[in-house]
């Protein structure tokens, strides 16, 4: 019997097929096949590297093609894309393979989920406050209702938008504590049940070691990096399986 659901597996064939994940999937299992599911995390940043050149080699058929007509705009969008596959695909890799627990869940669209939505939803006033977030990791109970989530906000680079989700990290602390400033702006929280907030880069430029982009890590309730870095600021991306399985 499998392990994964009709949409896991549905998931795992989508990522698989995705044109751009072909020459990626190929460099992840060479270092599957050297490192083990868990350990190769630590290497997206190597692996998205390595598949480049062959990455711009289906660009530019499609180009040919006529089936893409701006080059650098659909690079761009891939490597955002493709670091969020990895994470989803390797995930699920590792469910299948008994190393997540098997009421826990993925997925890459957390803002439309009907069990997620809510719960990251502040209000301000009469305005909604919702985070940047790319995947939530959640687990479900005995009835199917929400029991814990971890939401991640994904970046290639600290030079990305990372700052938005911990100052909505910083807003669910006011809404959820007694504060003059929750009063003067009106800023409400209705759930118990709330969210960890996570972030995770592959930091393309090395922009790690800035003091600025480390303090920002102390908002998160927890940090990865998908290299292998032995740093006391920010976990190890192999670290995810073993945090999710302990939280969720």
């Amino acid at each position: 019997m499998n392990i994964l659901n009709k949409n896991e597996l549905a998931d795992l064939s989508k990522i698989k097929n995705t044109y751009y994940m072909i020459p990626i999937l190929r460099k992840l299992d060479e270092y599957i096949d050297k490192y083990g599911l868990e350990k190769s995390l630590d290497y997206l940043n190597t692996i998205l590297n390595l598949a480049k050149d062959d990455v711009e080699i289906l660009l530019d058929k499609r180009i040919l093609a006529g089936e893409i007509k701006d080059k650098s705009q659909a690079r761009k969008s891939i490597a955002g894309n493709a670091f969020s596959l990895l994470i989803k695909y390797l995930f699920l890799t590792l469910k299948e393979n008994k190393c997540i627990k098997s009421n826990v869940f993925v997925t890459s669209n957390p803002k439309q989920h009907t069990l997620i939505s809510d719960i990251v939803t502040i209000k301000v006033d009469d305005e909604t406050q919702k985070p940047d977030m790319d995947l939530a990791i959640y687990s479900i109970n005995k009835e199917n209702e929400l029991n814990k989530c971890l939401i991640l906000s994904l970046k290639t680079s600290l030079r990305e938008r990372a700052g938005q989700t911990y100052k909505w990290k910083l807003l669910l602390e006011i809404a959820t504590s007694d504060n003059p400033i929750k009063e003067k702006y009106n800023i409400s929280y209705e759930h118990k049940n709330m969210p960890l907030v996570g972030f995770a880069t592959v930091n393309f430029y090395d922009e790690i070691n800035n003091p600025q982009h480390r303090g920002m890590f102390k908002f998160f309730d927890v940090a990865f990096i998908g290299k292998p870095l032995n740093a006391e600021f920010i976990n190890n991306l192999s670290d995810l399986p073993r945090f999710v399985n302990e939280n969720l």
